[in-house]
Parts: structure tokens; sequence; C-alpha cells
């Protein structure tokens, strides 16, 4: 069993991520995945010391901060990344692009797409692909991130103070 936390669009709010890679790891996460729109360094500290893999997004300023994470040691899959956790493979991505979110509709091997940038809380099925928006950390009615359990398919979000 392993449990996926998820986050997306954080556009500099480093007290929150900081509060929401909190709730992930009460929450027994093993694993995070942040789905971009990072926008500072902050951000990128508060993510440091977690099993993090991460993209960026349309408000990221590309080659500043991909230097700045990697040589922090964060697993950056930038524009678009998958891993496979208990058998599930995950596909993630910010979600601005949207041919890449149709070629991993597309492909059989994903079971589920994570993805951003609406700022919108998501949970449905697209075809036979499990389609998950964690919500955001900025410009959201209520700021939200959300536990994925491998084994059994549960999605819980969680929302921040």
């Amino acid at each position: 069993m392993a449990l996926v936390g998820l986050l997306s669009d954080s556009h500099g709010e480093w007290l929150r991520t900081q509060e929401a890679i909190s709730v992930l790891r009460n929450q027994g996460c093993d694993y995070i995945l942040h789905m971009g729109d990072i926008e500072t360094h902050e951000v990128l500290d508060a993510l440091v010391g977690t099993n993090v893999s991460m993209v960026f997004g349309n408000c990221d300023f590309l080659s500043h901060l991909e230097t700045y994470a990697i040589s922090l040691g964060l697993d950056v899959q930038h524009p678009a990344g998958t891993v496979e956790i208990d058998g599930k493979r995950i596909a993630f991505l910010h979600g601005h692009d949207e041919k890449q979110y149709f070629r991993f509709l597309d492909d059989p091997s994903i079971d589920v797409v994570v993805h951003g940038h609406t700022h919108e809380k998501r949970d449905e099925m697209v075809n036979n692909t499990r389609c998950i928006n964690p919500g955001a950390l900025h410009r959201a009615p209520v700021y939200t991130v959300a536990v994925f359990d491998t084994s059994s398919d549960s999605l819980t979000f969680h929302e921040l103070d």
C-alpha cells in the first residue's frame, strides 16, 4: 500500500506549501507529486526532504526554477512525467498542455492522470482513465491537497487552514 500526496498551483505561496507538505506527511504519504505553478525558490525549498516528483506550469520561469530544483535534488520530470507505484502507472502534468493530456488519456498503460492548472478539485473517469486535480494552494475558494491510496484506489481531499 502506498499513499501518494498530490498538490498543485503553489504560485509562490511557500508557507501554504509547507502546510500542504505537513498535511500530506501527517496522512502518511510515501510519495508526493507537485503539478506545477511553483513560481519561487521558497516553494521549492518547502519540497526538500520529501520523496517528490514535479513538473512546472505555465506561470513558472522554467530555466531559473528547474536549475534550482535540480540543485536541491528534486525529481524534475518537466513537462510531464510518469511514476509507477504499487503497479499503478500515474501520469502527471500541469494541465495547460492539452495535447500531452490527451496523449496520456490515449495511452492504455496509464491508470491515472493527475493535473493542476484549473485550480478546481476533480476526480472523474474519462474513458478508462481516472483524472484527478488536487485543487490549488492559491486563487481558489478553498485551498486543498489530495491523498491517493494506490491499494484501494481511494482519493481524499484535505482542506488547509
